[in-house]
Parts: C-alpha cells; sequence; structure tokens
C-alpha cells in the first residue's frame, strides 16, 4: 500500500515521466513571491511522510479487533489492506503529474486533507464497507503525499542542506516501517482497533498546521495527466486482487474469479494500447525491451515481496493462535524491521565500489536464508525468531536504495525519471498483490489442511481458516483449535518455502542476467561531460 532511504526518496520523486527534482530544482531558483521557511517545511513533509507506512503495518495490527468488531466476514476485512494498496499504486503517477501541473504544496494539502479525512471516516465506522471505501479514497490521499513531499523539499532546499533533508525524509519512512507495529499494537491495547485511524489524524493536524509555510512550486510546462492509463492500470490492478479475495470463497475455478481474471487482462491490454497511443505516456514500454531493466523493475518482487507478507501477517499469527497481545505481537517485528531503518544509509558507502548486481543477488540469498529458517515458526515462538527475521530484514534493508540506484542506472539520464516512475510504481503494486495473493493462498492451504478434521465445528473449513489468517479464532473447543492452529501453522511454512524459491530464483535471474555495462548510462554522462567542461 505500501514506502525509504535517501536515495529512494530522491529517485521517487522522478516518476511522473519527466525528472520531479530537475523540475524542482528549476522552480527553486526562480523568484518566488513568498519564500518558505526552512524548520517547518522539514517538519510537514517528514510527518507527513510517517503517515505513509504507519497507515500499512497499523491496520494490519488493528484488524483482528476491527473485523470482530465490526462482525465482517473474510473478504470485506481483507479489503482494509487491498483497498488502500491498490489505489495507492494506481494513482502514485497520476498524483505526480498533478504536482507538476497545479503545485506540490497544493497537492501535499489535499493530500493530507484526504488521508485525515478518510482516517476519522475509519475511525468513526461500524461498518466493514464504509471502512474499505474509506481505505481506498486514504490511498489516493497517500500517493499525492509521496510524490509530492519529496519535490517539496527538491524544490526548497539547495546543496548540502537538502541532503540533510531528504535523509531526514528517508529516516521518516524508516522510522514507520520499523516501529510502526509496535506503535500500533501499543495504541490497539490501550484505546481499541480505532486508535490506529486517530492517530493519523493527529498527525495530519500538525501537517495542516505546517503546510501554509511552505512554499508553491511547480512545473509550468507539465503536460496532461495520463487518465487512460491510469483508469486501465487501476482497473486491472482492482481485478487482479479480486481475484484473490474471491478465491477461498468461492474456489479458484469459479465464475468469479474467472471473471476477475479475465477482466484483469483485459484491462491490462487496454491499458498497453493506451500507453503506446499517448504523447507522455505513465509507462514508456520501450524500457521493456531490455532484459537488465526487466530484471531490475522486477526486483520489488523478489525482495519487498516476502518482507510485505510477513509485515501484514506475522502481527495477525501472533495475536490469532499465538494469543499474542498486540503489543507484544508488534514487539515481535523488530528484529525484521529495525534494519530497513537502519541498514540503508550504513551501506551506502559500500554501494559504490560493488557491483550493483552483486548486492542485489546477496540481498536475495539473504532472504532466502532467513525464508528457510523461518521453518522454525509456531504459535509459542518467540526468542527463536530473532534469528531468521534478522536475517530476512538484513537482506531486505541492505537492497532499499540500491534498487533504486540501479532503475536509473539502467537507462540513460534523460529518461531517469520514467525509469524510477516505473519502478516504484512495479514495487507498490508488487506490495498490493502480495498482500492480496498471501492472503488467498493462506486461507485456502489452511482450509485443506483442516478440511474434515472439524466435525462439529458448525463453521466451514474455509471460515475457520480465514478467521485463522486475520488473527481471530472464535471460542471453540481445545481440540477445533488445535487443527486450526496446525494448519495455519503449516500453510505459513509452505508459504516460506515458496518465498525462499522466489528469492533464490531472483538472485539468480539477478546475478546472471542484469549486465553492468548497462548499469552505467549515467557513470559514462558524468564522465563525458566532465571531459568536455
Amino acid at each position: 500500500m505500501v514506502l525509504n532511504v535517501k536515495r529512494s526518496v530522491i529517485n521517487r520523486t522522478r516518476g511522473c515521466g519527466v525528472s520531479a527534482v530537475a523540475q524542482a530544482q528549476e522552480t527553486a531558483v526562480r523568484p518566488r513571491k513568498r519564500a518558505g521557511k526552512a524548520g517547518p517545511t522539514l517538519v510537514a513533509v517528514a510527518l507527513a511522510s510517517v503517515l505513509l507506512p504507519l497507515s500499512t503495518t497499523g491496520p494490519a495490527v488493528a484488524l483482528p479487533r476491527l473485523a470482530t468488531a465490526v462482525h465482517a466476514g473474510n473478504g470485506a476485512a481483507q479489503w482494509v489492506q487491498n483497498a488502500y494498496g491498490v489505489t495507492f499504486a494506481a494513482c502514485l503517477l497520476a498524483a505526480g503529474g498533478l504536482a507538476d501541473r497545479f503545485g506540490r504544496r497544493r497537492v501535499l494539502l489535499w493530500g493530507v486533507i484526504t488521508f485525515m479525512a478518510m482516517s476519522a471516516l475509519s475511525a468513526l465506522a461500524d461498518d466493514i464497507v464504509v471502512i474499505d471505501v474509506a481505505r481506498a479514497v486514504q490511498g489516493i490521499g497517500a500517493s499525492g503525499i509521496l510524490t509530492s513531499g519529496a519535490a517539496v523539499f527538491g524544490a526548497a532546499f539547495t546543496g548540502r542542506a537538502r541532503a540533510r533533508a531528504f535523509g531526514v525524509l528517508g529516516a521518516s519512512f524508516g522510522f514507520g516501517l520499523a516501529l510502526g507495529p509496535l506503535v500500533a499494537g501499543a495504541l490497539v491495547n490501550a484505546t481499541g482497533w480505532r486508535g490506529v485511524f486517530w492517530m493519523n489524524v493527529v498527525l495530519g493536524a500538525v501537517v495542516l498546521f505546517l503546510i501554509p509555510n511552505i512554499a508553491e512550486s511547480r512545473d509550468p510546462g507539465a503536460g496532461r495527466v495520463d487518465w487512460a492509463g491510469l483508469l486501465t492500470f487501476s482497473a486491472s490492478l482492482f481485478c487482479v486482487a479480486l481475484v484473490f479475495v474471491e478465491g477461498p470463497a468461492h474456489g479458484w475455478t469459479s465464475a468469479e474469479v474467472i471473471t476477475s481474471l479475465v477482466l484483469a487482462a483485459a484491462f491490462m491490454a487496454l491499458f498497453v494500447v493506451a500507453e503506446l497511443r499517448v504523447a507522455r505516456p505513465m509507462f514508456d514500454l520501450t524500457l521493456f525491451r531490455r532484459p537488465t531493466f526487466i530484471v531490475v523493475v522486477c526486483q520489488p518482487f523478489t525482495i519487498t515481496f516476502g518482507f510485505v507478507v510477513l509485515l501484514i501477517y506475522l502481527p495477525q499469527y501472533f495475536q490469532g493462535v499465538g494469543s499474542h497481545s498486540a503489543t507484544a505481537s508488534g514487539a515481535l517485528l523488530m528484529p525484521l524491521t529495525l534494519p530497513v531503518l537502519v541498514l540503508p544509509l550504513a551501506l551506502s558507502r559500500i554501494a559504490d565500489r560493488m557491483p550493483l548486481r552483486v548486492l542485489l543477488a546477496l540481498s536475495s540469498v539473504l532472504i532466502t536464508v532467513g525464508s528457510l529458517w523461518l521453518l522454525v515458526l509456531r504459535p509459542d515462538s518467540g526468542a527463536q525468531l530473532i534469528g531468521p527475521l534478522l536475517v530476512f530484514g538484513t537482506g531486505v534493508g541492505s537492497a532499499f536504495g540500491i534498487m533504486d540506484n540501479a532503475a536509473v542506472s539502467v537507462v540513460p539520464p534523460e529518461r531517469s525519471g520514467m525509469a524510477s516512475g516505473i519502478f516504484n510504481t512495479m514495487r507498490i503494486t508488487g506490495e498490493s498483490i502480495a498482500i492480496a495473493a498471501a492472503g488467498g493462498f493462506l486461507t485456502s492451504v489452511t482450509a485443506s489442511k483442516i478440511a474434515g478434521r472439524v466435525p462439529g465445528a458448525g463453521r466451514s473449513a474455509a471460515a475457520l481458516a480465514g478467521d485463522a489468517v486475520q488473527g481471530r479464532l472464535p471460542a471453540t473447543s481445545h481440540a477445533v483449535r488445535g487443527v486450526v492452529t496446525d494448519g495455519l501453522t503449516s500453510a505459513l511454512h509452505l508459504a516460506f518455502v515458496l518465498l525462499a524459491a522466489l528469492a533464490l530464483t531472483g538472485a539468480a535471474v539477478t546475478f546472471f542476467v542484469i549486465r553492468e555495462r548497462d548499469l552505467d548510462h549515467q557513470r559514462a554522462d558524468d564522465q563525458q561531460k566532465g571531459s568536455t567542461s
């Protein structure tokens, strides 16, 4: 829905087809009617950025209590995460185009207002449909915050001040990822599930108070938003999520699932046609003719796919079959999330001395080892999870930033904005698909494990499995609870093996397909400029 380090954030702002950072630099040198204030600008954008990872980790921790409180079915409860992720991914590039055309501060303002309003609506709602719709609209606000916030920094700061500002911004994302589960757990225990949404409102109010101190900037030459690409891409992504949500409930060969799959393919075909016909497309499809580029932009599927699965579904496992509190569930994830906060900046110097393909391959190998080591997971697991989660988190944290660098290095500098935009859209799309696919997979496998073994439980195996995946087990006999617990644990073990296979495949493809000479475009350009100056 789901968000990183200084270099990652700088590159992320380029996702509108033309580099947002370059545009912001041009704006920065032009006279402004009113200069912004550096301190409030820094705090406003940093706090707004913290909201984004919190909006993924918070609801994941709160979902067991939320779903129980509003009597939500398994499919409807799963859309609490899916709705946010789908709209976030689909609107990312469009939001960047709007920010360039109508003003970065203005889009940031409306993004924060939308985000806050939908958080408040979610906190006040007693109906799961209302919450799901609010989360979908909240994802649109999140896309505005992400794209405009970093562009504001590009226009407001120069030189070392800009480097420090983006360092703060990267730390904001890392803070939300690393401490989000723990903070959300404490809020859920203290105030209930609504607290994770009210937290967004409080932080957003502070941002709104500071936004008037930000100077406006825009790109006078910005073109129109690619609405055809936006709508077809969004529809395709929605249908893909629908496949994984409806599959466990209706069967993977049901009419509902097949129809959704066909519609997803049809909308994706229309998206390709739209991108080939528009003058300034969201995706420059000609870049996909390069094997190195394809491998680089698909890195999120091998690096962050498993990370998001663990971040979303382990807290629910700990609270459900593990009977841990929400706070304890968040604390158990610290070995997984802390490396994402610490490692990217710490490894930035090493990244300049080693081949990127080697670093990315090693990251995937660490994820492979961590995934297989997680086979020690049991409902009563505690300290024994520190090792595997730390290794897994180290693999993810060491890749953050490096992936972005590779994405913009594989194309000439003048096309780096488009490359970064495609990469970050693929990253958030991968996270959205991961959440939906993992939920459907775990529910189906758990249901198959417990089918026929829970007589007299009064509920179908699919319903029990869905409840278990979402961290809520109804009051039932000890025998039934044991069967469901064993089924879900086995399903997670199978998921870990598949994640390991995916990561190992990614490591091999990355190492053998990526060619270092394809990553030297910007370096060669810099050398050429140096020789002619």
